[in-house]
């Protein structure tokens, strides 16, 4: 992109594209702004229904990852046109269209494509108080971080592509998955939250430095601390992993430093793309175990995992 034209100074775009938040934030008055994102994936799991639901899922999110509040959603799909029923579409937005049902979003419209390769998502617009929005850029040294959900959702997929993964093991990964932002969201509206992103493709490692040098600081992880799906670590070991593993290390290159004490598997995982993960916030020391407290009740996986430091050599350091 750094081809592209600049784009002329606009004084009410709060959150843009260059700090990669996760959705951008335009102001429309003191006290109103809107929050706009778009996300669309093949498939990453068998039942069409269930791929409906996540793609929403995984789409809300990144409004519920600037504290904002969905309000419409425009669905996006690539499919082809023969070779594949077309009931399973009808699926896979049937799920999608119970998904926004239940969180209060509203269908407005949508763009199919005739393609061989199965895509789908949503283009999710929300509202917010421009004065209480988290993002990338809010950490500041002495917060700890705090994840709410398990990682792993990867290499699960891969491992259902396999035939690897078991039914407890792919039941578990869809439950996290389909475990919506909105409760984080809100709690991250209690405590003022001001630094804030969702784990989705780019991976907790991927996420984690976009924060840190967003922010300015170094953020350091305990890798011991991070909470794994069942049955992820196993099929990490025994190679399932996704093409994000290699572009993944890639994108952040070497401005992460793992120690050597880190168990290698565990460093796969931490670099794992994720669909519908969780929130990774950002908050002061003395406030941490109130707002665990409050994510625990929807997010019982809910694990500090991290600090943020001064700056330093690294933007992350892995421990």
């Amino acid at each position: 992109m750094s081809g592209l034209p600049k784009q002329p100074h606009d004084p009410n775009l709060i959150v843009g594209f260059d700090k990669a938040d996760d959705a951008g934030v335009y102001r429309l008055s003191d006290d109103l702004a809107l929050v706009q994102t778009v996300d669309f994936f093949t498939p990453i799991v068998d039942d069409p229904y269930d791929y409906g639901r996540i793609s929403a899922l995984n789409s809300i999110n990144d409004v519920w990852a600037m504290a904002g509040t969905p309000i419409t959603a425009l669905a996006i799909t690539c499919f082809p046109k023969n070779g594949v029923d077309p009931a399973i579409l009808g699926e896979i937005m049937r799920g999608g269209m119970e998904t926004l049902n239940k969180y209060g979003v509203t269908l407005i419209g949508g763009h199919s494509v005739d393609n061989e390769q199965i895509m789908f998502g949503y283009s999710v617009t929300g509202v917010i108080d421009p004065n209480k929005v988290a993002t990338n850029s809010g950490a500041r040294p002495g917060e700890v971080l705090i994840l709410t959900k398990p990682i792993g959702t990867g290499v699960i997929s891969t491992g259902i592509k396999k035939a690897a993964a078991s039914e407890a093991i792919v039941a578990g990964s869809v439950e996290t998955m389909l475990t919506p932002g909105k409760f984080a969201a809100e709690a991250m509206r209690e405590f003022e939250v001001k630094a804030a992103t969702d784990v989705t493709g780019f991976a907790l490692l991927g996420h984690t430095w976009e924060m840190a040098c967003a922010s300015g600081v170094t953020i350091e992880i305990d890798a011991s601390s991070v909470p794994l799906l069942d049955g992820a670590f196993e099929l990490a070991a025994a190679g399932m992993l996704t093409s994000g593993d290699k572009t993944n290390r890639e994108y952040v290159g070497a401005d992460i430093m793992l120690s050597d004490s880190v168990n290698q598997t565990i460093a796969r995982l931490l670099f794992d793309p994720q669909t519908a993960g969780g929130m990774l916030i950002a908050i002061s020391d003395d406030r941490s175990e109130a707002l665990l407290y409050e994510l625990r009740k929807h997010y019982p996986r809910a694990q500090k995992i991290g600090r943020v430091r001064e700056k330093g050599q690294h933007s992350v350091v892995v421990k």
